[in-house]
């Protein structure tokens, strides 16, 4: 079982944007916060559908004639003995 916590002195702004975020992904605002504290305080616990989804994302922002295989084998190459 978890531990309860109490926020004091939230700003407006803030609680406003988790109550937003909190709707767009249909959780109530407590699990919307035991959310984003995971996310921020424990990243390595990151899904793999997750990073492939962001794995995909990054390669379809790169165009193929941004890098040649060269270019990549320098990269690979720099810095080591």
């Amino acid at each position: 079982m978890g531990t309860n916590i109490t926020l004091k002195n939230i700003p407006d702004q803030i609680y406003d944007s988790l109550k937003q975020a909190a709707a767009a992904h249909h959780r109530s605002v407590n699990s919307e916060a035991i959310a984003c504290f995971e996310r921020v305080l424990l990243p390595d616990r990151t899904g793999p559908d997750e990073r492939l989804a962001r794995a995909r994302q990054i390669r379809a922002a790169l165009s193929p004639e941004q890098f040649k295989a060269t270019d990549i084998a320098r990269a690979i190459g720099h810095g080591r003995p």
